[in-house]
């Protein structure tokens, strides 16, 4: 499911914390694939690669907690680009 930006007086917190999430995940899976990359090549030591997978799985904690908080779903984060398709990747 796709969603375009639809602003209302009435849900204006709902939305502009449906943006700055989707902004934040969007940022989320980059770095969390250039990470991959990382460790695949090699790039990491041992304690590197276990601090980003701290961090990751601890901003997806936080992110599922904020879309907890303003009701959203990340189906929702989503955006719909018209005709390029939706923001975020469907692994």
């Amino acid at each position: 499911m796709t969603r375009r930006l639809d602003f209302d007086p009435d849900t204006v917190e709902r939305d502009l914390a449906a943006l700055v999430l989707t902004i934040v995940e969007l940022l989320r899976q980059l770095v969390e694939r250039q990470a991959l990359r990382r460790v695949e090549v090699g790039d990491l030591d041992e304690e590197q690669e276990e601090r980003i997978g701290m961090t990751l799985m601890l901003l997806e904690d936080r992110m599922e907690l904020l879309r907890e908080r303003f009701g959203l779903t990340p189906e929702e984060l989503n955006l719909d680009l018209g005709p390029l398709g939706p923001l975020l990747p469907t692994d």
